[in-house]
């Protein structure tokens, strides 16, 4: 599968409400906003004075590690998760309903924060767009968060980087390791999609050049030093993670890590900047965290562990979401982020749209628009095993149904009758449209839910379980699957790293977003199916185990028509196209 995207763009999530909203672009309407000064904005939501923040201009900063570390002692806030139901090319608004979640909640007179995480150039320029939310439900500056932002994607892309010219470089000068070139497994990295860069052969050209071999790229937000930085609490544990990654194996087999190359020192110098949260505002001059970003389909797909952190010492309730459906991303958030962190989420909101759920139940695209009460109802079991499975994690879902012009009464009747039958409170949201004002209901029904009957967080497996087992119970609990199988050589590993001392770290499944088995053609509730392991990768630094399964690619590659090729900039610099 040629392009692992972060979602659909929620650009689509538009509600139509107000005939002259519904014109505006995302763009149009980020752009027109007024901004206030981060540092009021640090100021007067958070505490946070100007010598604890490292401002980068007037409406981004970076908040100081010591500042962070001082907060050690207070009491956390509430966690929310945001997750969503299996995503389609209708649109879901995950990111769009986080930010309005955010700004409702805020507005009923709760202190809240949201957490994200950064978008990848690689959907950006591919066929996503960009990620900062949607209408008026946007964290901005739009498109500096959508493009270099404070520059951490290129910190952990020259820190993955260094190390392989480290490797490289040691392999050259005698090999005192005794690092089989056969046997390295660290990969070269970019934040772009370049499907000719997934299998390369380096070192061309003579002697001076190296020792030809076998190499390739993954997509940056894949790269394990990605993984390392949003699960690190601090720089101590950043450069414990580092020296522990495992790049290659001696002809005997033996581990070649990080620290036997001397290598995570230089790494940490080049991440000691893009390992402190970024604070920005949304369209309401509210605060919101954003920071790490890898992808839920081949990595764990949420933002970093110091943000949410962080975040829960300054606010009454943190907002966060996890990538994709909830099988994927909150399957992760779950049993990598929170199991590693001890967070422990109070709630959940799975967020839903009448058209996704028509494509679900068998609708085409060009047919959405169609009122067709049925199809809701056919795509229903969808979000019901979405539902079924945050429950099995003891964490209560609220359904968030992100409005859409086309939306009937008769199918939101459908829909709210069917949730009525699971016991799980549908809401209808209109946040893209109108802000903060139109998720109130929202964050009341989160706060209620909060209040009444808060979660009992649970991880879906035991850390004793062996990775083999793990991956079972994920395939079959969560995916529904009838079996898991992979070659021998992957089994044989597999038993290799339970040997190796690594039984104990979770498991992390790359696969494809569109569905609960490894084929993105079968959509709604598939059953039975097998989940084939084609791959698996030690991140030791990171500390979790990489099952690759069906077809997805760990670098992407661009669609025909990418989105780079409707970018631009206006006469008056403006960046237009993004969306």
């Amino acid at each position: 599968m040629d392009a692992p995207v972060t979602s659909t763009s929620d650009a689509q999530a538009a509600s139509g409400h107000d005939q002259h909203r519904q014109t505006r672009s995302d763009a149009d309407i980020a752009q027109a906003a007024t901004l206030r000064p981060i540092l009021d904005v640090a100021r007067e939501r958070l505490g946070i004075d100007a010598g604890s923040l490292q401002p980068y201009g007037h409406t981004k900063a970076k908040i100081d590690l010591p500042f962070i570390a001082s907060l050690e002692d207070r009491a956390d806030g509430t966690l929310i998760l945001v997750t969503a139901i299996t995503p389609t090319p209708a649109g879901e608004g995950k990111t769009t309903t986080t930010v309005g979640l955010s700004d409702g909640l805020n507005r009923i007179g709760r202190r809240a924060v949201a957490c994200l995480r950064e978008p990848s150039l690689g959907p950006c320029f591919g066929m996503k767009g960009g990620a900062a939310g949607g209408g008026y439900a946007q964290v901005v500056p739009m498109t500096d968060i959508n493009l270099h932002f404070t520059g951490d994607f290129h910190a952990i892309t020259s820190a993955n980087n260094l190390l392989a010219a480290l490797v490289d470089n040691h392999i050259y000068w005698g090999n005192a390791l005794g690092l089989d070139p056969r046997r390295v497994s660290w990969r070269r990295a970019i934040d772009m999609n370049d499907r000719a860069l997934r299998s390369i052969v380096s070192s061309l050209g003579g002697v001076s050049n190296g020792y030809p071999r076998e190499d390739g790229f993954d997509i940056t937000v894949a790269s394990e030093v990605m993984a390392i930085v949003c699960l690190s609490r601090d720089l101590d544990d950043l450069h414990r993670r580092l020296s522990n990654i495992i790049v290659g194996q001696t002809r005997e087999r033996r581990a070649v890590r990080a620290a036997d190359m001397d290598a995570a020192g230089a790494m940490a110098a080049l991440l000691r900047d893009a390992l402190a949260p970024n604070l920005v505002q949304t369209l309401e001059h509210n605060p919101a965290l954003i920071h790490g970003g890898p992808f839920a389909n081949i990595a764990h797909g949420c933002n970093s562990v110091i943000a949410t952190r962080t975040a829960l010492k300054l606010a009454d309730y943190v907002v966060t979401e996890a990538g994709f459906g909830a099988d994927l991303g909150a399957e992760k958030f779950f049993d990598i982020k929170c199991r590693k962190s001890g967070l422990s989420p109070s709630a959940a909101v799975l967020v839903a749209t009448i058209r996704a759920l028509k494509m679900h139940g068998g609708v085409a695209k060009d047919a959405l628009k169609r009122e067709d009460a049925d199809a809701v109802q056919r795509g229903f079991a969808n979000l019901e095993r979405h539902v079924r499975n945050l429950r099995k994690f003891g964490v209560p879902p609220v359904v968030a149904v992100n409005r859409f012009s086309a939306d009937t009464e008769a199918e939101m009747d459908r829909l709210r009758t069917l949730c009525d039958g699971l016991g799980v409170r549908c809401i209808v949201a209109d946040h893209w449209a109108q802000g903060g004002a139109g998720a109130e209901e929202l964050a009341r029904a989160v706060v209620q839910q909060v209040e009444t009957a808060p979660a009992q967080f649970r991880p879906l497996y035991p850390d004793d379980a062996s990775p083999w087992e793990k991956l079972r119970t994920i395939a079959t609990e969560i995916y529904d699957a009838a079996e898991v199988t992979a070659d021998a050589g992957v089994r044989k590993y597999f038993d290799e790293l339970q040997a190796d001392g690594f039984g104990h770290l979770p498991v992390c499944v790359a696969k494809t977003q569109y569905s609960f088995s490894t084929d993105p053609k079968k959509v709604g509730a598939p059953s039975g199916h097998v989940l084939h392991v084609r791959d698996v990768r030690l991140s030791a630094g990171a500390e979790f185990i990489v099952a690759i399964c069906g077809e997805i690619m760990t670098m992407p590659g661009l669609p025909k028509v990418p989105a780079a090729n409707s970018i631009s900039l206006s006469p008056a610099g403006l960046i237009t196209g993004l969306f």
